[in-house]
């Protein structure tokens, strides 16, 4: 009986930290982010400067920070770059729209009759 050897080969993987960065950095000139907002919903918008860059920085005291985040006209827009599929995403989406828009709005405004 002949046995078999087997190589094991060993198969560099990428440092999800690494890609994260890169993605960041690359976006977060207002440029290219109008670039992949633009290829992303099929629109033409020309004025970078209409971008309002609002990704959460150094969010420490939730130990949370999103990839992109931006407003233009009156939304908001999100992109988190994702190696592997994460089922908690729908919800760690939704926290950081929340603190986004936390962030927009004083706590008296929330309960006027009238948005401001």
């Amino acid at each position: 009986m002949k046995k078999s050897t087997q190589v094991s080969e060993k198969i560099p993987t990428a440092n999800r930290q690494y890609k994260d960065t890169v993605f960041r950095m690359l976006f977060s000139e207002k440029e290219n982010l109008l670039s992949l907002y633009n290829a992303v919903t099929g629109n033409h918008y020309q004025n970078a400067e209409a971008l309002k860059i609002v990704t959460l920085e150094n969010a420490i005291y939730m130990g949370m920070k999103n990839d992109l985040a931006f407003m233009l006209e009156t939304n908001i827009y999100l992109y988190e770059h994702q190696s592997t599929i994460n089922p908690n995403i729908p919800l760690r989406d939704l926290i950081y729209i929340g603190i986004e828009y936390q962030q927009f709005v004083n706590d008296k405004s929330l309960y006027l009759s009238k948005l401001q």
